[in-house]
């Protein structure tokens, strides 16, 4: 190797990311098993919006960056567009159907791609509440940008023939953002000339939350009856529901508690994770007639970052 050229390409990855596409009138989602912390049962899909991102993988890439060889290189041009066609073919429920359908495709028609990474984030557009039937009801041709929390998936998949193999993958539910007001501790630490942190026995408490899982089988988050599929929206009402009923001494106390509760509620799990934040914000002004009565404000910049991953044993 010439002494000016002592680099070797150990991983290639190329795409386009942050393709948004927003489909009409997709499958419903139907056939969920209930779960007890959730009201959520399906979904009707007349508006089926997600942000995507295809990578191709292919080290037989290599001669586009060492030698300037684009003959085997798909323009990402070209994949924002079959993004959008292969959303309009689409005939599944879930952005995971979606995603293993899109690398299916890809391989389908680029014979020469063998290794594809798949992401999506889900764009909420809630229906709109509206007059129904002498009550209120969601509206089935309005909807409402809502700048919340959302699902989000990853399929890493390889060719099999012209079929996609899945060879990892993982869920989640992104941005959740919850505040408690009362019924949480953190006490009891470490404390030295550092410490300015008073030790509280109950305090609000805020945190930011992203939930991710992966199952046993992958096939259990891609099957088109969905009797095993978890989906987003229940993972998000469990964790509120724990959030909500348990007295935690800590985010990590917390965080641990939500992974027992989605790993004993959904036995096809293998795995749950969660990256979390505390956004506690800052007390201005505490009531002299009633100390449970504050205002706050938001916090300086600095936050704790927390991470945690359970796999069954």
């Amino acid at each position: 190797m010439p002494a000016d050229r002592p680099g070797t390409i150990s991983n290639i990855a190329y795409g386009k990311a942050n393709v948004s596409f927003y489909r009409t009138y997709a499958k419903p989602l139907t056939g969920l098993a209930p779960i007890p912390e959730s009201s959520f049962v399906g979904r009707s899909n007349i508006l089926f919006a997600y942000d995507a991102e295809v990578q191709v993988l292919d080290q037989s890439l290599a001669l586009a960056y060492t030698e300037g060889d684009n003959s085997q290189v798909v323009a990402t041009d070209t994949m924002k567009n079959f993004i959008h066609q292969v959303a309009i073919e689409f005939e599944g429920a879930t952005l995971e159907e979606y995603l293993l359908f899109l690398g299916r495709r890809f391989f389908q028609t680029w014979s020469h791609v063998h290794t594809l990474r798949l992401l999506g984030r889900e764009l909420p557009f809630p229906a709109a509440i509206v007059p129904s039937g002498g009550g209120f009801g969601p509206s089935s041709v309005l909807f409402g940008e809502q700048r919340s929390d959302f699902g989000s998936a990853m399929l890493e998949v390889v060719r099999d023939g012209e079929d996609a193999r899945i060879v990892d993958h993982r869920s989640g539910r992104e941005q959740l953002h919850l505040i408690k007001v009362t019924g949480s501790a953190f006490a009891d630490f470490v404390r030295d000339q550092y410490t300015t942190l008073p030790s509280v026995k109950d305090r609000p408490l805020y945190v930011y939350l992203d939930v991710f899982w992966r199952y046993k089988d992958a096939v259990d988050g891609v099957a088109p009856d969905h009797a095993r599929y978890v989906a987003p929206e229940q993972v998000r009402d469990l964790v509120a529901t724990v959030f909500h009923e348990f007295v935690s001494m800590s985010i990590q106390h917390l965080m641990h508690e939500m992974g027992q509760r989605l790993l004993a509620r959904f036995a096809q799990l293998v795995e749950v994770a969660f990256d979390g934040q505390n956004r506690l914000w800052d007390t201005v002004v505490v009531s002299e007639a009633d100390e449970k009565v504050k205002s706050y404000c938001d916090p300086r910049p600095p936050y704790g970052s927390l991470h945690l991953t359970l796999r069954r044993s």
